[in-house]
């Protein structure tokens, strides 16, 4: 019986070319996945895939479309999820991940689970899985004939139009491109079916997973993105027994102390591969020491791989090695020639590096695992051998020394400019440490050097470390930089922010205080399990002792499409007060963070109510809650607070308990800003309801009521009609106000309100009733008492858009703020017609939109945007007549449409290609068109 569930005889012949497919790919899967080295110079230990395989941290974009931000990031289960979790189901993922931090290797347990068919493994239910080495594809366009050629080898039974037919007919199919930043043809002008891929045109329906150090240029924007965050304490933990000590826990704790007492080591070991050669040296050598930096330990561990060759070279019968670990000029020279340029080079042909370094070098370090030998498939197909470090870290360790040889000669010829002109130190980090570790008198020009704008002080304090090797030497940069705010920002690049958290362990370490700890739109959550802070970028701080101060600030989250809050659990809130021993104050501010409604006073330990740890949260309005510890109840703070109501219902109840609280108190609420969460006004109950069903009935001390919904930017908001009705019964039932402004597209006011209907009292008050449209970029309506109607200031400073939808009240305000703004001589950059549109008027002088409402020729639109249609070719040919009209519109747009295949270029209106006017299309699938006008047909054309 086959795999497919039938006797070979009773299979078809295409059903016999599916089995021969799949049964190569899992024999060539066996052999990648049967033959992992955990150590690169013990290479006769090789293990299967799943006896080795940790997993480390994962975790994806919470983004509804995908972006090139730093987050939202949340966590992932295991990597089964990248197949398996709903949150990010696509047929485009992305896998982003440092050198070393086990991209490959999960691609490998993943091909591990699907040959093997892994009870509980969502790769059970895949039927055909490609993985493709990326690095090994140059030359090669068609993905098929990189299938056919690197995965099935010379079987001749299965070729490149068998290949196309079985992934497309398959039931379930996943594809993987492992290592898209060592892709040789990445920039290539050519385009290939990888460029293809990733746009779309190719395996539209087949589930791709792409692994990267950094995204391609150009993403589809249904892409989720996945990034591995590297090794925590759980995980180096498994690693140790799965794969070193077994069940000795006794030599568990001493790998573990180990590197507890090596603080310089902890960031390298969070990356996987390192934190595996760690481990092994740690247990097999007892002359293992303490290092007093990052340099120390490379040379350490570099030692450590001569000295197992050289022990093996004694053997009987065993090959021997140029054995003197000294002399490497030339490989340096490489390698600093490697990582210097503008494209750094990762791979280097052998018979290249044999020439370069001489057979035996080369031979030589072959052995220790230094150099990874791999065959790839070169452009005409034939098998070639290239070489590339077993991690990026020793190409920058040999580079280094080659930057210690230029900058330590007696008459040096070239500036430090001119020789890190390509070697950021965000990206090549250690390439400054090893060098700085390697020379002092080096050490001192680079750091003087990093005093120049680009550096940074913590940066500058690791190098000085590994140029004395000792933390007492940098003690009072330590100091210096513990006594005032340290601050750990969004915005800084990951090797800022690791330089400050590696300072920060060090002064717990030394048990020096931190005055103050700022965590600027970075903190991502507090993890009970290890006791330490995670940051967005994935980084931990797991030494707080001696931190006195902690004040957390988040993002302002005002633009459309933006997150959810952070929710800050009772659990973990607590937990943080716990941790941090020295803790006087920690204050929560902005609107990205959920802090709970109370805390039990059951939870409350002891402890922290003796202590009396200052707990506070401001709103962006300046509203204090400060946390009562006898009670577990927030307190506020404010004399005449401001509130805001968000989308988030945990967020809504905290906001509405205050609300009740303040009115009930007889404390007036200076503005109450109901943010992208008003639904209607109840009259009949005289409240507002919330988009979460909640309802607002504190209303009488309020003084202004500010309602923002959406502003147009790309999202098409639900459209709210707030009738007559309503609006007079919301500003007769708050008492006490005397503004309400609604804001944003989303919200649809009445055009007028009839004399007869206004209440004297309302007349009497004279409240300001504003509507903004788009908030400083087109046109206020203010409600004028005396006759019920609006009066118009136009607020735009520069270019505006004008964006009108299917509903009727929509479309009139709409045609009335386009008169507003034509009549002042506006320029309106863009008029979009989003299902709005309907036809042109026979004379072509005016657009009918579908509710019957006519927007005639405009002279001060640049640009015309029609949306979600169909037009046939003779409303298309108006509507160029139309266009034609209006005098100043030099493009027209239609998007998501169905328009003409092609149009008669002789019906064309002259003017419009006189004066090079633009047409162009997005078609449904995301894909723009421009239309010759010479020719009347649609050219495909990149974004």
């Amino acid at each position: 019986m086959t795999s497919l569930g039938k006797p070979l005889h009773r299979l078809t012949e295409k059903q016999k070319k599916k089995l021969y497919f799949i049964d190569a790919l899992k024999e060539r899967y066996r052999v990648d996945y049967d033959k992992v080295q955990p150590i690169p110079y013990i290479k006769d230990r090789l293990y299967c895939v799943d006896k080795v395989y940790v997993e480390g941290g994962f975790e994806f974009m919470a983004t509804e479309q995908v972006t090139r931000g730093c987050g939202p990031w949340e966590r992932l289960e295991s990597y089964t999820s990248v197949i398996s979790d709903e949150r990010i189901q696509s047929v485009r993922r992305i896998i982003e991940g440092e050198p070393g931090y086990g991209k490959t290797t999960m691609t490998l347990q993943l091909a591990y689970d699907w040959c093997n068919r892994v009870e509980g493994s969502p790769m059970r239910d895949v039927e055909v899985l490609i993985i493709l080495r990326m690095r090994q594809l140059s030359g090669i366009r068609s993905i098929y004939r990189a299938i056919e050629v690197y995965l099935l080898g010379s079987d001749p039974r299965v070729e490149e139009a068998d290949i196309a037919a079985i992934i497309r007919e398959s039931k379930s199919a996943v594809v993987i491109l492992d290592g898209y930043d060592e892709y040789p043809d990445r920039h290539s002008r050519r385009e290939t079916d990888i460029q293809r891929i990733l746009k779309l045109d190719l395996f539209v329906n087949t589930p791709v997973i792409l692994t990267t150090r950094y995204l391609p240029d150009y993403l589809a924007p249904i892409t989720k993105r996945v990034k591995l965050t590297g090794f925590d304490e759980i995980a180096r933990d498994e690693y140790i027994r799965k794969a070193v000590v077994g069940e000795d826990e006794i030599a568990l704790s001493i790998i573990k102390a180990r590197l507890k007492e090596n603080p310089v080591l902890k960031d390298l070991c969070q990356v996987p591969l390192i934190f595996v050669m760690f481990a092994h040296i740690a247990y097999e050598h007892q002359d293992f020491q303490n290092f007093g930096s990052v340099t120390e330990f490379f040379l350490y561990m570099i030692r450590c791989f001569h000295e197992h060759l050289k022990n093996k070279s004694k053997e009987l019968n065993t090959v021997r090695y140029s054995m003197d670990e000294n002399e490497h000029a030339a490989l340096n020279k490489l390698a600093f020639l490697a990582i210097s340029q503008e494209n750094q080079q990762i791979t280097w042909s052998r018979e290249g590096m044999c020439k370069q370094l001489g057979q035996d070098f080369y031979e030589t370090y072959l052995a220790l695992g230094i150099f990874v030998e791999e065959e790839v498939v070169s452009y005409n197909l034939s098998g070639e051998v290239e070489v590339r470090f077993y991690h990026k870290l020793f190409c920058e360790w040999y580079a280094a020394h080659h930057i210690v040889h230029i900058l330590s000669q007696p008459e040096q010829s070239v500036s430090l400019e001119e020789l890190f002109r390509h070697m950021k130190p965000e990206d090549l980090q250690y390439v400054y440490r090893f060098a700085c570790g390697l020379n002092r008198g080096v050490g001192s020009s680079i750091i003087q050097y990093l005093r120049d704008p680009q550096g940074t002080f913590q940066f500058r304090s690791l190098c000085m470390l590994e140029r004395s090797g000792d933390v007492e030497s940098i003690l009072g940069d330590v100091r210096i930089l513990c006594s005032g705010t340290v601050i750990i920002q969004g915005g800084d690049n990951r090797l800022l922010q690791r330089s400050t958290v590696q300072l920060l362990d060090i002064a717990a370490t030394r048990g020096i205080l931190v005055s103050s700890l700022h965590l600027d739109q970075c903190f991502a959550k507090f993890d009970d399990t290890d006791a330490c802070i995670v940051l967005k970028s994935g980084l931990r701080l797991t030494n707080l002792k001696t931190v006195k101060v902690l004040r957390v600030t988040g993002r302002i989250r005002e633009t459309v499409g933006d997150s959810k809050g952070i929710e800050v659990t009772r659990e973990e809130l607590l937990g943080l007060c716990q941790t941090c021993e020295t803790l006087t104050e920690i204050r929560f501010e902005g609107r990205e963070y959920l802090l709970p409604l109370s805390v039990p006073v059951e939870m409350i330990p002891r402890a922290l109510k003796t202590r009396n740890t200052m707990v506070s949260y401001e709103d962006r309005r300046g509203t204090i809650h400060q946390l009562n510890w006898d009670d577990g109840q927030w307190q506020t703070t404010t004399s005449e607070p401001a509130l805001r109501i968000p989308q988030e219902e945990l967020d809504q109840q905290w906001a509405l308990e205050e609300l009740a609280r303040l009115t009930t108190d007889g404390i007036p609420v200076s503005c109450l800003h109901l943010d992208q969460c008003f639904s209607k006004f109840d009259v009949t109950n005289a409240c507002i309801v919330l988009t979460s069903g909640l309802r607002v009935t504190s209303l009488k001390t309020v003084k202004v009521l500010h309602v923002e919904g959406f502003t147009s930017r790309g999202i098409i908001p639900s459209r709210i009609e707030v009738p007559r009705e309503e609006l007079l019964g919301l500003l007769q039932t708050c008492g006490t106000l005397e503004e309400i402004r609604f804001e944003g597209l989303e919200y649809l006011l009445p055009l007028s309100i009839p004399a007869e209907r206004m209440p004297p009292t309302l007349k009497t008050r004279n409240i300001k009733v504003s509507y903004e449209r788009y908030r400083k970029h087109g046109v206020v309506h203010q409600l004028n008492w005396d006759d019920g109607q609006w009066q118009h200031q136009i607020t735009a400073d520069g270019l505006v858009k004008v964006e009108i939808f299917r509903k009727e009240l929509d479309q009139q305000w709409g045609k009335k703020e386009l008169a507003v703004l034509s009549a002042a001589g506006v320029s309106i950059n863009k008029l979009v017609l989003d299902r709005s549109f309907s036809n042109i008027t026979d004379d072509t002088q005016s657009i009918i939109l579908t509710s019957g409402c006519t927007i005639p020729v405009l002279h001060t639109v640049r640009r015309l945007t029609i949306q979600h249609i169909d037009v046939d070719l003779d409303v298309f040919l108006k509507i160029l007549a139309y266009t034609k009209e209006c005098t100043k519109i030099t493009q027209l747009r239609f998007t998501r449409c169905i328009v003409p295949d092609k149009v008669n270029p002789l019906l064309i209106p002259l003017p419009l290609k006189q004066n090079r006017f633009k047409v162009k299309w997005k078609d449904r699938s995301y894909k723009l068109h421009k239309l010759e006008l010479e020719t009347g047909h649609w050219k495909f054309t990149k974004w």
